[in-house]
């Protein structure tokens, strides 16, 4: 049995701010914190979107590439840091909007920046054990920064679902060859409850968490399997700017090439869970069979998941069937600061 991706679709917010509109209103180097972000503009949610509304419209795109029966589905995780119920799951109202029957399991999941990856590990345990049939893993955020924040400048709005299943029984359009995780308790980020931001721990960020999760976790799914970054056509790293997952690359072997086709963040800003996973979407999009693509996703507290893919020939009839992501990126209407400000709730009464 070979568990993988049967299908995928992405979701991101038409509207986008510029980090020079950002660094205007707080009086900052414009140029030098793109630049040094390596982030040009970042994804904001409309009036009427959250969490829960991102996390269906991926949900749906990922239905209709396929053509998935969600009466099949027998697993729901949505992974965020931005749920907009601290008690009332996300994952319920997903499984009603996508249609799904009420025979299944459903749960939020949350670890930062990777809710979503690990909710794809936990969908691969059901489908494999032959608990569920399929298994939805989404990781959606509409991310939190606090008024002249740095985080500010790159935290943004979009999502990314996973339809789970297995050969044979489905049709796989990527096979996931093996997955490794690392994780330490690192405080380099945290938001506490009831807070509307979150804090982060500078000294924290870099070094000790971002680096040291990614690599430890990709090294170590390297050494399970036996391969090196020479083996892959793709990888993705998590996105938390445009510097980080280029430095990890390189550091672990990758060269540019591998990694170029899966950056989103110079235009998409950092979508937190869905991160790593729209980048991993936007190499499905342009993927060839035969295609192998390593993947590693980091969230802070701190934690990395790594996993292997191997893409089918299945990929290239479904690929049209739903958005892709530089067409979501493309669409797009930019707004200034006080709007931005009204869409994200930062004007408070």
């Amino acid at each position: 049995m070979t568990v993988g991706i049967v299908s995928y679709g992405v979701y991101i917010p038409r509207y986008r701010i510029k980090v020079s509109e950002i660094a205007k209103v707080w009086n900052a180097d414009a140029e030098g914190i793109a630049g040094g972000l390596m982030v040009q503009e970042k994804s904001v949610p409309d009036l009427d979107e959250d969490t829960v509304t991102i996390a269906v419209e991926a949900a749906r795109n990922a239905k209709q590439r396929s053509g998935i029966d969600s009466s099949r589905i027998g697993a729901i995780y949505v992974g965020s840091e931005s749920h907009p119920y601290a008690v009332k799951p996300t994952g319920t109202i997903v499984a009603d909007a996508i249609g799904a029957a009420p025979d299944l399991t459903v749960a939020d999941f949350e670890f930062a920046c990777k809710a979503g990856t690990a909710a794809i590990q936990a969908c691969m345990g059901l489908v494999e054990s032959g608990r569920i049939n399929l298994g939805l893993a989404i990781g959606a955020d509409v991310a939190q920064g606090a008024p002249g924040d740095a985080l500010e400048y790159t935290a943004a709005a979009g999502g990314a679902a996973y339809v789970i299943g297995r050969n044979p029984g489905d049709s796989l359009i990527a096979e996931i060859e093996d997955t490794f995780s690392f994780t330490t308790d690192t405080p380099d980020f945290w938001r506490r409850e009831g807070m509307p931001y979150p804090e982060h721990g500078g000294r924290f960020t870099g070094e000790p968490a971002y680096f040291k999760h990614i690599t430890s976790a990709a090294q170590g799914l390297l050494k399970k399997l036996g391969t090196t970054p020479e083996d892959y056509d793709y990888a993705v790293f998590h996105q938390p700017n445009g510097k980080f997952p280029r430095r990890v690359a390189a550091s672990l072997g990758f060269t540019r090439e591998q990694i170029t086709p899966g950056i989103v963040v110079t235009t998409l800003g950092n979508t937190y869970s869905a991160s790593c996973m729209i980048g991993l979407a936007a190499i499905l999009d342009i993927a060839s069979a035969g295609d192998r693509i390593f993947v590693t996703s980091f969230g802070s507290g701190a934690g990395s998941d790594a996993f292997s893919i191997r893409v089918t020939d299945r990929l290239e009839e479904v690929r049209g069937g739903a958005p892709s992501v530089s067409g979501l990126l493309a669409d797009k209407k930019y707004i200034d600061y006080a709007t931005y400000a009204k869409h994200k709730g930062k004007i408070r009464l």
